[in-house]
């Protein structure tokens, strides 16, 4: 069994919130707060009870990942995951899929469950409302909330920081989340009844890594931003496909920076530990899953030119494919059909992000580190699929990286 220190001493913790929602809310064990390096972290009020220590330790996405194979309603994939269907697809409100980063699927699907009141609201990631460049839990409740969430935020968040009271609150909702988010609160339904009693909906997008806010910080810089109290506004993408990381400063002006750019050369060097070790930034957990469905170059590679967007949406459960299949015969959302071969094109970093993990964890365990409980998806497979030449590669670079950087953070 693991605790809360261990798990961020090891480099486990994914800041997602989950330890902080477990157990009485009147009194809570575990809050959460920005650490030194910039990301959420879960501190300690109180010592936790037995119960509430079993519990983390057995939901935890950050120490375990776990898939329950019995409750498969579809196949699995060994690289995509449990999956009934896979298409592109995109919002047919044109101001949605202006909006949102990759043409708005997930915001059309929530719009649409609020809509038809199948849910009472959403629980999501938004920006602050006391600083623009500040991730922060958002309630939505409507069309106008579900709107003014859209788009990336690639900066720490913790969307299970409350789940214990959303649980004891009445009303159903829909959970959006990163991967491991969604894990956790997969994991947590096992131990709490209230979850699949409460959240009928759970949504992913997949993802590449958290950056800490000081890739935020870096980001800004590099715009010409040298003032971080200036900016008045900030978005790191949205408003087209992909489109511009764009900061609007208090005395009118107005900084951009390309897609490629802000994510491929900044905000990707600021990584969490635990990111570099998932297994997992596809969504596996979710009923429906999105992604940015990029289009490709003459050489094959993913093309970031500016165009209208579109989103990768993967059904994973029976339930979510028949929410998708109502919402296209609704007109709720236009989509037409791709393969997972396609996939690996379209998402070629989560194509093959599985095959690196065997090999980190050994790296990581042949330094004494507590290692994370990763079952019942495929990691095996996909690690041989890589050779000996690449795995070695893979190890002698987490080895490198854990000597002499101490990345556990």
């Amino acid at each position: 069994m693991l605790d809360i220190e261990t798990i961020k001493a090891n480099g486990l913790c994914a800041g997602c919130g989950l330890c902080a929602g477990i157990g009485d809310q009147s009194e809570p064990a575990i809050v959460m707060q920005d650490s030194p390096e910039g990301y959420r972290r879960p501190v300690r009020q109180r010592e936790s009870s037995p119960q509430e220590a079993r519990v983390i330790s057995d939901v935890c996405p950050g120490a375990r990942i776990e898939h329950d194979p019995s409750s498969f309603d579809a196949e699995y994939h060994p690289i995509w995951g449990p999956l009934v269907k896979v298409r592109l697809g995109w919002s047919t409100d044109p101001a949605l899929r202006q909006n949102a980063s990759s043409g708005g699927g997930l915001s059309a699907i929530l719009g649409y469950l609020l809509e038809t009141g199948q849910i009472d609201y959403v629980v999501q990631t938004s920006v602050s409302e006391t600083s623009p460049i500040r991730n922060a839990l958002t309630i939505s409740t409507g069309q106008d909330g579900v709107f003014h969430a859209a788009g990336s935020r690639y900066a720490p968040s913790s969307p299970l920081e409350d789940i214990g009271a959303r649980l004891d609150a009445p009303g159903r909702f829909a959970f959006v989340g990163k991967p491991c988010d969604v894990a956790g609160l997969r994991q947590l339904s096992r131990h709490d009844p209230r979850v699949d009693e409460k959240v009928p909906f759970m949504l992913a997008f997949m993802c590449a890594g958290v950056p800490s806010y000081r890739g935020t910080s870096a980001l800004l810089e590099a715009m010409g931003v040298e003032d971080e109290s200036a900016v008045t506004a900030f978005r790191y993408r949205g408003d087209g496909w992909p489109g511009f990381a764009t900061a609007e400063l208090s005395d009118g002006r107005k900084q951009t920076m390309d897609y490629d750019t802000s994510w491929g050369n900044i905000l990707n060097k600021h990584l969490q530990f635990r990111c570099k070790i998932c297994p997992d930034g596809i969504g596996e957990f979710a009923d429906i899953v999105c992604a940015d469905g990029w289009h490709f170059d003459e050489q094959g590679s993913a093309s970031f030119e500016e165009r209208e967007g579109r989103s990768l949406i993967l059904t994973r459960t029976i339930k979510g494919e028949d929410l998708l299949t109502k919402m296209i015969g609704s007109h709720a959302i236009m989509t037409e059909p791709t393969t997972t071969e396609a996939m690996i094109g379209m998402q070629p970093y989560q194509a093959h992000r599985k095959g690196f993990v065997w090999s980190r964890l050994t790296a990581m365990a042949a330094l004494g580190k507590k290692l994370p409980k990763f079952r019942h998806l495929k990691l095996g497979r996909n690690s041989r699929s890589f050779g000996l030449v690449r795995n070695v590669k893979s190890f002698g670079g987490m080895l490198l990286r854990l000597i002499k950087r101490n990345e556990l953070v």
